[in-house]
């Protein structure tokens, strides 16, 4: 079995080391233009002249959940994509979620505020029954940030295009669910896959139908905001502010009014990580399962994009 593998400026030498401990009949080499055929590649944002070059692979392993770069190349519709399903994510971005609606929630930035000042205030203490928070996209993701979320006894919606059922969860799914779920939220967290159809779901419209004060996570793409949209949202006092660690642009240039948005907490894209031991092993198990002619979680429908 040949593996081919890319991933540009990363430590490849350790992803050799864990993949070879993990799959000892496997001949690893990493991908440059005119190597070798190989059974399967294991990629992250991989360039197009490696599909090109590599027509013979069984199937391609992306080092991530979300595979909205991939499917930006000319993909080969036989080709088998096989995504992530957590590889250590799920409880980065569950803890990630939870910390920013709590800060936000207890108003927290507001005792930061008063300590530069040397004031000692105390707020009143608000309800978590008016706090509702929708999360979209009911993923492996998704599911684990809601299931977090209501362990804290915030009331917890969830929506995605098909119908879930999740214990604790408030479900929405379809055109008419979406408009009933905004409505009922409050602190809107975005785990959504990124499609044409979701591209800039997060608009003016969107904002204007969650409940007033509404707050807003984005954890996702930077693609399924309208930035403009959000700053407006904000100055008209509708929404309270949001917490973004996903941008149309990465990094996020110096002269972006988030930088210095009172009202809006910055992160670089860091919610959650890849974990290379975990990744490696689910990669293996999948690869493994192929090989014996097996179906495998995380199969990409290129057709819906996730």
């Amino acid at each position: 079995m040949k593996i081919t593998f890319y991933f540009q400026n990363a430590p490849v030498q350790r992803w050799f080391d864990e993949l070879s401990q993990a799959l000892p009949g496997a001949q690893l080499s990493a991908w440059q233009p005119g190597a070798p055929p190989a059974d399967y590649a294991v990629v992250w944002q991989p360039p197009q002249q490696l599909l090109d070059e590599q027509s013979q692979l069984k199937a391609v392993f992306n080092l991530g959940a979300g595979v909205d770069a991939l499917l930006k190349l000319q993909w080969p519709l036989q080709l088998p994509l096989v995504r992530i399903d957590d590889g250590g994510m799920a409880v980065q971005m569950a803890e990630y979620v939870s910390h920013a609606l709590i800060r936000h929630f207890r108003g927290l930035d507001q005792y930061d505020e008063q300590q530069r000042a040397g004031e000692w205030k105390m707020h009143r203490t608000r309800l978590r029954s008016e706090f509702p928070v929708g999360v979209m996209g009911l993923g492996v993701l998704g599911e684990r940030v809601a299931r977090a979320v209501a362990q804290f006894d915030f009331p917890v919606r969830g929506w995605s295009r098909s119908p879930k059922q999740i214990e604790g969860v408030q479900c929405f799914s379809g055109e008419q669910g979406f408009r009933d779920f905004l409505a009922a939220t409050r602190v809107l967290v975005n785990l959504l896959p990124l499609t044409p159809e979701t591209q800039n779901i997060i608009h003016h419209g969107t904002l204007a139908q969650l409940k007033p004060q509404a707050y807003v996570i984005n954890v996702a793409r930077g693609a399924h905001l309208v930035e403009e949209d959000l700053l407006a949202q904000i100055d008209s006092g509708h929404v309270a502010g949001a917490t973004l660690d996903v941008f149309r642009t990465e990094p996020l240039p110096p002269e972006h009014p988030f930088w210095t948005h009172p009202k809006i907490t910055v992160t670089p894209h860091s919610s959650a990580n890849t974990m290379r031991h975990a990744s490696v092993a689910q990669i293996a198990a999948k690869i493994e399962a192929f090989e014996r002619g097996e179906s495998v979680a995380g199969l990409v429908d290129i057709g819906r994009g996730y």
